[in-house]
């Protein structure tokens, strides 16, 4: 009877430290999948501090080097103007390419791939943090294929099967921002 005990005791701590483990995981896949499973919203946050839809055009399509078509949207800034997220979700990629230089990936509702490209640098995030809309994610630069060209965020939408949408649209739509104290004086 004994042993019973002591064996009861020991699967109740072994199951005990698999919970505290592993919910922690559990409820982050949790957060991700409802993530992916909700709709595309009908609007998103200019990704530029101090940037107004009204100063937002659509860049889509122009023409680009080697054949290439734009996949995305230009927002000129000064240098080391803060780039903001334009959806709440997960950081799933920091990295450097070609292109787009210094580029970070947020994975926002429906699955969809939010890229902010040429920045200067990352903000404090690494791959796997959440964020809000608004979250700074980094600063506008000319990394990548824009060197030589002024400042600014190429901003792009992709699909959960790596489909570009324009997100101008999107954009064009962007609730009005509230002018910071800064901004106001």
């Amino acid at each position: 009877m004994r042993r019973f005990f002591v064996r009861l005791i020991l699967l109740s701590i072994f199951v005990g430290g698999l919970i505290w483990v592993g919910l922690p995981w559990y409820r982050m896949f949790s957060a991700y999948q409802q993530l992916k499973n909700e709709a595309l919203p009908s609007s998103v946050r200019v990704p530029v501090q101090g940037l107004e839809r009204r100063q937002v055009n659509d860049t889509w399509g122009a023409a680009r080097s080697q054949g290439r078509t734009h996949e995305g949207t230009d927002l000129f800034a000064k240098r080391g103007t803060p780039v903001l997220s334009a959806t709440r979700g997960i950081v799933t990629r920091l990295t450097e390419n070609n292109l787009g230089g210094t580029v970070l990936y947020v994975m926002g509702p429906g699955g969809y791939q939010h890229y902010y490209a040429h920045l200067e640098r990352y903000a404090k995030f690494k791959a796997g943090d959440w964020v809000k809309a608004g979250d700074t994610l980094g600063f506008v630069g000319n990394s990548g294929n824009a060197a030589g060209t002024p400042p600014h965020l190429h901003y792009g939408l992709y699909t959960p099967d790596w489909q570009a949408v324009n997100p101008y649209p999107l954009l064009a739509r962007a609730p009005i921002q509230q002018p910071t104290r800064a901004q106001e004086n």
